[in-house]
């Protein structure tokens, strides 16, 4: 079974930073692609980043490129999300994601296969 835990979430003030952890357990890590999405109040879950199996690509989206930075760590099962320069817009719950192995993966299209449970960012002006 499947079980990915964020961690990290928090409240800061704007221009801040945040790393976000996810630590995935039940799947052979280093098999999957793995992403960030979030999801704000009364809106539609967004895609924010994706890294491929080795850590070889990554993938974001327009709003956070530059600010923000995917990572992984397949010897610890975890991939990371540095969060830079932080704005009132990125508040959200964000949300690790696997995805499929050998999907086509582009900052439109990431195939989830398992969702963790969530982490609040509140990022205050």
């Amino acid at each position: 079974q499947v079980q990915l835990v964020e961690s990290g979430g928090g409240l800061v003030q704007a221009g801040s930073s945040l790393r976000l952890s996810c630590a995935a357990s039940g799947l052979t890590f280093s098999n999957f692609p793995m992403g960030w999405f979030r999801q704000a109040p009364g809106k539609e879950r967004e895609f924010v980043t994706a890294i491929t199996q080795l850590g070889a690509s990554t993938y974001y989206a327009d709003s956070v490129k530059g600010r923000f930075t995917i990572s992984r760590d397949n010897a610890k099962n975890t991939v990371y999300l540095q969060m830079n320069t932080l704005k009132p817009e990125d508040t959200a719950v964000y949300y690790c994601a696997a995805g499929r192995p050998f999907a086509v993966i582009s900052s439109t299209r990431f195939d989830v296969i398992s969702w963790g449970q969530g982490t609040q960012v509140t990022v205050s002006s």
